[in-house]
């Protein structure tokens, strides 16, 4: 990802970064790499089993977030302003808690939880505004985890920050080990990769279908390209 030529038909790189699988299809191993940004994030939130945590963003790495958190052990939450997204949820994970973030987060989360706020929230969304009101739900003690990135300042206040004793992490990208578990996971099958495909095309209809995964209201998830 730090060079240009990600998507040239032939790559020269060392064999020590390949991670084979003799099992999986190639539409599982594709989703390897999204899967293991979210078990990385989990991963730097260091969960507890039965600890309650908060995961803003239902879009794909919130999904792998909320599947890592879940395979953890713990009591997991899910905030969003699409609904759609949080019937999606709903669905695929009966015991996840949604949470609608459009009105007023703040009041959902006190009417959830009273006075006792997750001690763990990884923030998967990008977005600057949720980011910074993500350090208001995040319990006395607790960790607060950015996965998703946004290119400019985050600021917060201090005093609240510091009243809290709040620790703040940055999660970027995922470790080859990240890519290990997850391909062992998928291998005996422990994830449903259900939540995430939600479109196919050939890669002839690539150039007409394409636009369209950039609509926030198509309800597109991860999208599949199939070379035949």
């Amino acid at each position: 990802m730090h060079i240009d030529g990600g998507m040239r038909e032939f790559a020269h790189i060392p064999t020590s970064y390949l991670h084979p699988s003799q099992t999986l299809s190639y539409e599982q191993l594709a989703l390897v790499e999204p899967l293991s940004i979210g078990s990385h994030a989990v991963s730097r939130a260091q969960l507890n089993e039965g600890e309650q945590v908060l995961v803003v963003g239902a879009g794909p790495i919130g999904l792998a977030v909320t599947q890592s958190a879940l395979l953890a052990g713990a009591r997991v939450s899910v905030m969003d302003v699409s609904e759609q997204r949080l019937a999606s949820c709903r669905r695929y994970w009966p015991q996840v808690n949604c949470i609608d973030g459009r009105d007023n987060p703040s009041s959902a989360l006190q009417r959830q939880f009273g006075d006792d706020l997750p001690t763990v929230v990884l923030d998967a969304t990008g977005n600057v505004r949720s980011m910074q009101a993500a350090f208001s739900y995040v319990g006395h003690g607790g960790r607060l985890i950015f996965v998703g990135l946004f290119q400019g300042d985050i600021t917060f206040h201090d005093p609240d920050f510091h009243r809290r004793e709040l620790t703040l992490f940055s999660s970027r990208n995922a470790t080859a080990a990240d890519f290990r578990q997850i391909i062992d996971l998928l291998e005996k099958g422990q994830i449903n990769l259900a939540p995430w495909v939600t479109s196919h095309a050939g890669i002839d209809a690539v150039p007409d279908t394409f636009p369209n995964w950039f609509n926030y209201e198509s309800g597109i998830i991860k999208a599949m390209i199939e070379f035949h």
